[in-house]
């Protein structure tokens, strides 16, 4: 796929994603439309998984697909706020996502949701 296809596709997913999250929180950027495989381009993929992570600014909400490439994310809050968006998108039926990091611009990030539920 070229990278304009890529661009174009997971432009359309992430902003479903995006969609999702503002219904539930209020607010809810664009964050990737595209992931970098072996040299190739991807458009995110189509399925959701939520996870918080922690921010140099707070804690974050998001929403990435099954390789943890996040396509739509809150603003970064306080931990219980982060949290009670988790658990409503979980309710919305939104799966939480299985792995323990997620990947959010060039950076990955290790996931912190078990840690704020205890």
């Amino acid at each position: 796929m070229q990278y304009f296809q890529a661009v174009q596709q997971g432009k359309i997913r992430a902003s479903k994603s995006q969609m999702k999250l503002f219904e539930i929180a209020g607010f809810g950027m664009l964050t990737l439309t595209t992931k970098k495989i072996d040299g190739k381009f991807f458009p995110v993929g189509e399925e959701d998984f939520t996870a918080v992570f922690q921010s140099e600014d707070g804690c974050v909400a998001v929403i990435v697909d099954k390789d943890g490439y996040t396509k739509a994310q809150s603003k970064a809050l306080e931990k219980k706020e982060a949290l009670e968006i988790f658990k409503k998108l979980r309710d919305s039926g939104v799966l939480e996502y299985p792995k323990p990091g997620i990947k959010i611009w060039t950076e990955d990030r290790p996931t912190i949701q078990h840690e704020l539920e205890e």
